[in-house]
């Protein structure tokens, strides 16, 4: 596991990071309907670290990942990832950008029509056609030896449990070897062990590659389990940021009643 950085709780000044950060979020804002969802948010997240965004339903947490991988434009504020602001690439940019950034969405989002191999193989189908049928096939099956679903290669998504979907939905995340992977309530809907069982998938992976990750959750053990900062949101705003040790001793309000809570 990526070791645990000491930072400190600042409800005023944005976590600083080097200028090298994989990902920066800066006074980043989104509203809808004049619902202001994002009150101008920052974050930075490095290589090799694991950064878990907290908050009760409708806070924002999935927008956040929407924005970030530029699903949704900003109202205002910038996404930087390796430093370009995604507001001032072309399409062709953008898409170049989304290729470096692997996405767990909350349902695993397989294709229902297509067997777990295929589904893997998507992105290196579409993205990877330098590689060789045989190759992309070699690829596909080290992915999901990585997360433990080999022998599943021609099943359909339907004969495999919500936690093996998951899995499937890592590997296929995976495909193209991010620099950023974006996970979004990695364990909903799953029973207690197969949410444990996702957390050390998550640790493994983020140990073999270094990857910069992003996890939205509802589910304060696995921010724990996983991450090395959290961050807590509450009505468009990061109430606060730190180690989960640093949580444990705030003294506002709402976030003693957010750990009480959850």
């Amino acid at each position: 596991m990526a070791t645990t950085l000491e930072v400190p709780i600042s409800l005023d000044e944005p976590h600083n990071h080097s200028d090298d950060s994989v990902v920066a979020v800066h006074n980043l804002r989104k509203a809808f309907d004049g619902h202001v969802v994002l009150n101008g948010i920052n974050l930075t997240v490095n290589r090799g670290e694991t950064l878990a965004v907290l908050g009760r339903s409708g806070t924002g947490k999935s927008v956040l990942l929407r924005l970030i991988v530029g699903l949704e434009t900003p109202d205002s504020g910038s996404v930087r990832i390796h430093g370009q602001s995604l507001a001032d690439l072309s399409l062709d940019g953008l898409n170049a950008i989304r290729m470096k950034i692997g996405f767990l969405f909350q349902h695993a989002a397989l294709y229902d029509s297509l067997t777990v191999g295929e589904n893997v193989a998507f992105p290196l189908d579409h993205h990877r056609q330098d590689l060789s049928r045989s190759e992309r096939s070699g690829r596909v099956n080290q992915l999901l030896a990585e997360v433990g679903m080999e022998g599943h290669l021609d099943k359909m998504p339907s004969d495999i449990s919500g936690g093996m979907q998951k899995r499937v939905g890592l590997a296929r995340a995976l495909a193209l070897e991010p620099e950023l992977l974006l996970l979004d309530e990695p364990t909903a809907g799953l029973d207690p062990i197969s949410s444990g069982e996702i957390d050390e998938l998550v640790l493994k992976l983020q140990r073999e590659h270094q990857m910069a990750s992003i996890v939205v959750t509802h589910d304060l053990h696995s921010a724990k389990t996983i991450a090395n900062r959290l961050a807590i949101l509450n009505e468009g705003n990061v109430v606060i940021e730190g180690r989960f040790e640093d949580l444990e001793q705030s003294e506002i309000t709402f976030v003693k009643q957010f750990l009480k809570q959850s």
